[in-house]
């Protein structure tokens, strides 16, 4: 007894079912039928009794002599034309209001639309660039309460690779956004050698910045043209740049399997066109990146969809074979092992930088970052069975 008891008390109480999208639009729907008709009832109603009281009143002096029967039918006349010129001024006063609602509509999204414009400015971005530094850089995603960063200050240097790590959500991503131009800082500056990026043209900033994303855009085109894109054409190469990019990034050995090679179509729309691999598109994603030769690299979790050794070649180019000196290249990743030779590496979380330094410094610190490395690490240890499966120690 007192078992069922306990366990009919540990029943969670039923949630209310949730109102789908499509029984909340009938409901309205209804409501602005039943309130169309009541107000179309009740000008039918208003207006006929006006036109019979109107009738009535003819009538009545018509019998008396008031109005002779010429002028009386010329009055019904009149009334029927003057209801038919009301009826069609109200109708084009409905179409008018409801044609205006549409306008109002049009105009506020066209007004949001040319604020969503790129930046225009007669100040460019420069070719190359000494130092990019953020100062005191806050942003909150719209709908949000915790800010995504919240006083991040740091300077990168030319021919230096920096990474950023730490957990999802901290914030890494959002500030590799804010240094590429594509989200405007809602407190601080970003400064490239001194200028703040808010006064220079937004496509000038945007052309001096190379992103290689987790998720390759899918380009259906050449593979040539998949390369020579980052620059703003399709039709224009330099074939040794070409080739010191997709050497960089192992994408030559995916285009040297290719039927048609470099003029063969990515996509299977087309006829004769190849689809590629996850990972064979990675490559191509990191080859048009490098192409690029930009002053900024951004790297964000580039190989997740490459084998070991593909990963191993990738970064061997981005952090040692270098295909310009000068470029700042800031890398996202959540396997340390690919950032233990990085010059400098950020800890973000919850929005701020909590630690910074090579790896040695940072190991030697102790804090977060040598936690997740040595969790990281404790994973490829060889396990010691006679101990419960942890890691064995290794000489």
């Amino acid at each position: 007894m007192g078992h069922g008891n306990c366990n009919d008390s540990l029943v969670p109480p039923a949630a209310p079912a949730a109102v789908r999208p499509a029984t909340r639009i009938a409901e309205e729907d209804t409501r602005l039928g039943t309130h169309s008709a009541a107000l179309s009832l009740a000008g039918r109603t208003v207006g006929g009794l006006g036109t019979g009281i109107t009738y009535a009143a003819l009538g009545a002096m018509l019998i008396a002599g008031w109005l002779p029967l010429a002028a009386g039918a010329g009055a019904v006349l009149a009334i029927q034309a003057g209801q038919a010129s009301l009826t069609r001024l109200v109708d084009v006063a409905h179409l008018v209001y409801e044609h205006a609602l549409w306008v109002d509509d049009l105009l506020a999204v066209q007004e949001k639309c040319c604020r969503l414009l790129p930046r225009r400015s007669a100040l460019r971005a420069p070719d190359r660039v000494e130092t990019i530094s953020l100062e005191d850089v806050g942003f909150t995603y719209p709908g949000k309460d915790a800010p995504a960063l919240d006083g991040i200050s740091l300077r990168l240097h030319a021919g230096e690779t920096v990474a950023f790590v730490g957990l999802n959500g901290s914030g890494k991503s959002t500030c590799a956004k804010v240094l590429a131009g594509l989200y405007e800082p809602q407190r601080g500056t970003v400064r490239w050698d001194g200028t703040d990026v808010a006064e220079m043209d937004a496509q000038s900033v945007h052309a001096r910045v190379a992103c290689v994303l987790q998720d390759p855009l899918h380009l259906p085109f050449s593979a040539l043209s998949n390369l020579t894109v980052s620059t703003g054409t399709l039709t224009e190469a330099d074939p040794q740049r070409v080739l010191d990019a997709a050497r960089a990034a192992g994408a030559d050995q995916v285009v040297a399997a290719l039927p048609g090679q470099w003029e063969t179509l990515l996509s299977k729309r087309f006829r004769g066109g190849q689809e590629l691999s996850g990972g064979q598109w990675a490559k191509i994603a990191v080859a048009r990146g490098l192409y690029k030769k930009a002053p900024l690299l951004l790297l964000d979790e580039p190989t997740a969809s490459m084998d070991p050794p593909s990963e191993h070649a990738v970064y061997e180019a981005v952090l040692r074979g270098r295909l310009r000196e000068d470029q700042i290249t800031v890398l996202i990743s959540h396997r340390l092992a690919s950032v233990v030779d990085c010059d400098r590496i950020f800890v973000f979380d919850r929005g701020r930088v909590t630690e910074s330094g090579s790896h040695d410094s940072l190991m030697a610190l102790g804090g977060a970052y040598a936690s997740m490395f040595t969790l990281q690490a404790g994973g490829y240890r060889p396990r010691d069975t006679t101990t419960g499966g942890t890691p064995k120690e290794t000489p």
